[in-house]
């Protein structure tokens, strides 16, 4: 990281989540752009590779980028969007019509919550199977 993050209190995931959502936000990243790879992250903030994870996590779990197994992540369409794609996601979830909650609009848009979400959860599913191979490859080792 960089001298001054090396004061920051936090986390180092939660730094580099920091840092990539600035890059969302302001434009440097663009929807659908793809994200750097884990090792090009590594570098950027001289972290460990679960800690790049983490940090994607976090960003995948706000909605604002999302997961495709062996592609890479990218930058969701709508940046900070996922408020919407929760209450679509629970509105159908419940059996109610979208179009009844307040922040779903239609139920194209709700669709289009829902397909999000399921990227998220493919996402966070790779993620995890990743992490238990990784562990299992440990444990053979010891």
């Amino acid at each position: 990281m960089t001298p001054a993050s090396q004061h920051d209190p936090r986390p180092p995931y939660q730094q580099a989540a920091d840092a990539i959502r600035r890059d969302i936000e302001t434009g440097r990243l663009k929807p659908g752009e793809q994200l750097p790879s884990h090792s090009k992250l590594q570098e950027r903030f001289n972290i460990a590779n679960m800690t790049a994870r983490s940090a994607l996590r976090v960003l995948r779990e706000e909605g604002l980028i999302y997961t495709v197994q062996g592609r890479g992540s990218y930058v969701a369409d709508k940046p900070g969007g996922h408020s919407n794609d929760a209450a679509a996601s629970e509105a159908i979830r419940q059996g109610t019509d979208p179009e009844d909650s307040q922040s779903v609009g239609s139920i194209p848009e709700a669709i289009d919550a829902l397909n999000k979400h399921l990227r998220a959860l493919n996402a966070e599913i790779q993620y995890l199977r990743k992490e238990v191979d990784e562990l299992k490859t440990e444990r053979k080792q010891r």
